[in-house]
């Protein structure tokens, strides 16, 4: 029971600060975006970016050995949907298009990515 608790931290820590780092990465890309180039399809772009470095980064920060590929893809999914709710709460509303999947996806293969890559960093 104590790996499972020991489990739950990392990826806990890994999702919630993956989380804190989009909403404030996001909320200053858009307000730079915004100013010099006003189409939607930029703000997008950059989101995914953010979204995308934020769910690689923060698994390899935070998860350890064990099972560190199921962990980050956990944290990576965990994240986004996170993120998903905090703009949906902020926003008003959930705005869920067909490009979610494929955002769940991503960041969960990035974030199983980052764990692995965390975890081979280390013990070298």
């Amino acid at each position: 029971m104590e790996n499972f608790g020991r489990t739950c931290k990392e990826v806990a820590l890994a999702a919630l600060f993956c989380t804190l780092f989009y909403l404030v990465a996001a909320a200053l890309a858009a307000v730079f975006v915004r100013a010099y180039a006003p189409a939607d399809g930029a703000v997008l772009a950059v989101n995914w970016v953010i979204k995308c470095v934020g769910a690689f980064l923060f698994p390899l920060l935070f998860v350890h050995s064990g099972r560190a590929v199921f962990k980050g893809i956990t944290a990576g999914i965990l994240a986004t949907l996170l993120s998903m709710l905090l703009f949906a709460a902020i926003g008003g509303g959930f705005r869920l298009n067909a490009l979610f999947l494929v955002e769940l996806l991503v960041c969960g293969a990035l974030g199983g990515f980052g764990a692995l890559v965390g975890v081979r960093l280390r013990k070298e």
